[in-house]
């Protein structure tokens, strides 16, 4: 078992970044893995993992919506007023109805179990959208107009819905479900009349349970400090978003998806240091939740049954797409201030299926269900065509339909790479100059340029620097740098040649009139520089 997880992660890995380097999303280097470390290929997936598959998506799954709640710009969803609510509720609706519709002919399918198809094929993938919207996010793609918010918070409901109504469909069509509900009042209803009470109380009480949740853990994490540090934080924020999911097994008042969405959500509101801390454990979590997804993703496709529904399955997915969820889209953005191109932008940003699909497409085929193996291939074929055509598009499509903003970096992980430059001499401050910027680089995870001006010609003394610059940065990416030039220009170009995040340089000052002879080179560089110096002096050093 343990042989199958080291090939998951391994070969998941190279071949997502294989794919990468092709210029291709990793998600299908990661979805071919899993064809070809399947049962279907090689079949080196140990039968247990394969059992497990369903709980280790759950994982990645809630993974995936913390980094989608903690991502949620409040600001932006209320300047949308409704676009939101319509988009998780109308563009799945339309799509699920326009499916059905087609089925029944192609497949020879009554309503109900057209209905069940629509249902596993509208919904969408958090998988593949919330990664996503939230990379651009980060880049700017769409945020002044909370364009990445809107299709976030729309998924999230939209999945909610589908779930519910599959659930009850799958009753339906496995008992003959006549089930009456009594409300206060005597008020008897059947569980297809209940429905829309059923989906209001699921929303309500997942925000609720969310937001209880939010306080709970900003009670314990930092009013009274049960944790010490970050990774103490996250596994119990991790724990606590995996038991949101699985209660609703047990108590299904609410829905568990939406419960951790709206616990990142409210953490940004409650405390937004730890949800800032949270969003980086999670986003590390994630890198590693992604390959099991789609590896086993890939390794539940089911190939051989896909050649048969190959062409009908396409029509369907088609019509879905096409013609239901693109009026679904129409009608949700009407009277809102997206253009025609932000609205063209929902075809690829709001399309993707894979996560839903992979979790309860083989559910009727196990029930029982006329027409599960069709519905099981169907959910299979929606997942290899649209998840890395989602995936594709998403980035292609963003710059081309989609205006650039400002990066709001308390709700998004803005990941930067960061250079420092140490500006150092042969005299025996450079000393103090590199144990400063290895210090500021490990805090930082930086990359160190060293840069030596040369105005007299010394090999020795460069010699001694370039030992001196190994040893203090021995675990420190760094490069050795040197030219011949005005020692303040050289710096300051050096630092644009390089995209330098920081200066460091050092000033010796011990006297006044020693200040504006050795201490002119740093104030030169501090005046003519753009970028941020920081400057070491010899004598507050030497104090401390």
């Amino acid at each position: 078992m343990l042989e199958s997880v080291i090939w998951i992660l391994l070969t998941g890995f190279f071949i997502g970044q294989l794919a990468r380097r092709l210029s291709a999303p990793p998600l299908i280097g990661m979805i071919l893995s899993g064809i070809l470390l399947g049962p279907q290929v090689a079949n080196v997936i140990h039968a247990d993992v394969l059992t497990s598959a369903d709980r280790l998506r759950t994982v990645a799954v809630m993974i995936i919506l913390m980094k989608a709640g903690l991502g949620l710009d409040r600001e932006k969803l209320s300047q949308q007023g409704t676009v939101a609510l319509r988009l998780g509720f109308l563009p799945a609706t339309l799509e699920a109805i326009a499916i059905a519709l087609v089925a029944i002919p192609l497949f020879h399918f009554n309503f109900p179990t057209g209905l069940l198809l629509g249902c596993i094929i509208g919904a969408e993938s958090p998988a593949v959208i919330v990664p996503a919207m939230l990379r651009l996010k980060s880049l700017g793609w769409g945020v002044t107009k909370g364009i990445p918010d809107a299709i976030l918070t729309g998924s999230a409901l939209s999945d909610v819905l589908l779930l519910l109504v599959f659930g009850l469909l799958v009753d339906f069509l496995t008992q003959g479900n006549t089930e009456k509900i009594t409300l206060l009042g005597g008020l008897t209803l059947t569980a297809w009349q209940f429905l829309p009470i059923q989906v209001l109380r699921e929303i309500i009480f997942g925000l609720l349970v969310g937001y209880v949740a939010a306080r709970l853990l900003v009670w314990f994490l930092v009013q009274q400090k049960w944790t010490q540090n970050t990774v103490q934080d996250i596994l119990i924020t991790a724990c606590t978003a995996l038991f949101l999911v699985i209660l609703p097994q047990y108590w299904a008042y609410y829905s568990g998806y939406l419960a951790v969405m709206a616990m990142g959500f409210f953490l940004i509101e409650l405390d937004a240091p730890l949800a800032r801390r949270l969003r980086i454990g999670f986003d590390n979590l994630w890198m590693i939740a992604e390959i099991f997804l789609f590896v086993l993703l890939g390794a539940s496709i089911q190939l051989n049954v896909l050649g048969n529904i190959l062409l009908p399955g396409l029509v369907i997915l088609a019509v879905g797409t096409l013609i239901g969820r693109m009026l679904g889209w129409y009608v949700s953005t009407l009277g809102s201030n997206w253009n025609w191109r932000e609205r063209l932008f929902l075809l690829p940003g709001n399309s993707a299926k894979a996560t839903v699909q992979a979790a309860i497409g083989a559910i009727p085929l196990a029930r029982g269900i006329e027409g599960g193996d069709t519905i099981l291939a169907i959910a299979a074929l929606s997942i290899l065509v649209t998840a890395p055509l989602g995936a594709w598009a998403i980035p292609i499509s963003a710059p081309k339909l989609l205006q650039r903003g400002e990066v709001d970096p308390t709700k998004v992980t803005v990941s930067t790479r960061v250079v420092l430059l140490a500006a150092v001499d042969t005299s025996a401050i450079s000393t103090q100059v590199l144990t400063k910027t290895a210090a500021l680089a490990r805090r930082s995870d930086a990359e160190v340029i060293v840069l030596h001006v040369i105005n007299v010609a010394s090999p020795d003394a460069v010699q001694e620097l370039q030992k001196r610059t190994e040893r203090l940065l021995a675990d420190i990416r760094y490069k050795f740098v040197t030219l011949t030039g005005s020692v303040p220009e050289q710096i300051v170009q050096a630092a644009i040649d390089y995209q330098v995040s920081e200066i460091i340089m050092g000033k010796r000052g011990a006297k006044s009139w020693e200040q504006v002879l050795i201490g002119s080179v740093s104030q030169t560089v501090i005046e003519s520089s753009s970028i941020p110096v920081l400057v070491v002096e010899d004598s507050l050093l030497n104090h401390n």
